[in-house]
């Protein structure tokens, strides 16, 4: 389920605190914005102008009630006590397949007119691009549309530097199928098996400066990141004790920040880059200046042959 919220502002970063505040959403949560409008100043600062407007949204899982199998038994009662028992056994597990199957049901992945709608669009991109004899495939359920390239040896050029070019299609994507519907859908679209490979990827990553942190108990601020990316490093991080992980940033330039957690001590913190020994060595420095400087008593400048006065010579009659 998605829970969005609208802001207006005389700036862009304006509109956002408005959305995120009348958004409330939690500390945690991966706030996605969405610029609806951007502000236009007034001619002469008197004539026209307009605020601007954005769109804040974050995901909210949705709750699974699990069924309660006390109906079934009350309807079984009519019986003898040693009977109702040789009964409920087979009963209660016929009657909790179908349950199963209904569950399943609800999860099936279909091809819907979002999934066909975003199937053609990234055809026209892809074929835009210059790639020939991409397939295309796709399906979708009431959440979301999933996308699976097969772009044969293009797969770098569709995909980008870490996935920029691919999260640039998959944000457009999501705008086409998306645009004056009442349902919203997300759009994941995978590059053959990218999405698994990046997962992998984040994952050392936010493991190998977790046990920085820990070592040496400074911050790590890493490289700006998309919502589903910053997601996998947080999640990792919950995984690991003695540090913790938030976002700051907006937009592109969101990315994740591991810090050491409450209650927990670096393990080495004295050889931190640029720390070791700096105090020592400039002590040592000072006394050995102090050493090799010896005592002077001041002198005048008149002293010495060399700025002496000069005296004239007599002239032998």
């Amino acid at each position: 389920m998605i829970k969005e919220a609208f802001g207006k502002g005389a700036t862009t970063e304006a509109a956002i605190e408005a959305a995120k505040s009348e958004l409330g959403a939690p500390w945690d949560a991966d706030v996605q914005i969405e610029v609806l409008k951007t502000a236009k100043k007034k001619t002469l600062g008197l004539f026209g102008g307009s605020l601007a407007e954005v769109r804040a949204y974050y995901e909210v899982p949705d709750e699974v009630k699990k069924p309660e199998p006390k109906p079934t038994v009350k309807n079984q009662k009519p019986a003898k006590p040693e009977k109702k028992a040789e009964a409920k056994k087979p009963e209660a597990k016929k009657e909790a397949a179908p349950k199963k199957q209904e569950a399943v049901k609800e999860t099936e992945k279909t091809v819907g007119d979002a999934s066909k709608a975003a199937e053609a669009y990234i055809k026209a991109v892809l074929e835009g691009m210059g790639v020939k004899d991409a397939e295309v495939t796709s399906c979708e359920d009431d959440e979301s549309v999933y996308v699976q390239l097969d772009c044969g040896n293009d797969y770098g050029y569709v995909i980008g530097r870490r996935g920029e070019t691919l999260d640039a299609i998959q944000y457009l994507t999501r705008l086409v199928i998306n645009k004056g519907k009442d349902n919203y859908k997300r759009v994941s679209i995978n590059a053959g098996n990218y999405r698994e490979k990046r997962e992998v990827t984040l994952r050392e990553l936010a493991k190998k400066n977790a046990a920085r942190v820990k070592k040496y108990g400074r911050n790590v601020c890493l490289d700006p990141m998309n919502p589903y990316e910053r997601r996998i490093i947080h999640t990792t991080i919950q995984e690991i004790e003695g540090v913790d992980s938030h976002s700051i940033g907006s937009e592109s330039d969101r990315r994740v920040v591991i810090t050491l957690a409450e209650g927990f001590k670096a393990t080495n913190p004295s050889n931190g880059r640029g720390r070791r020994g700096d105090y020592r060595r400039h002590d040592n420095r000072s006394q050995s200046r102090e050493q090799q400087a010896p005592a002077r008593a001041p002198r005048s400048d008149l002293e010495g042959s060399l700025y002496g006065k000069i005296e004239p010579k007599a002239k032998e009659e």
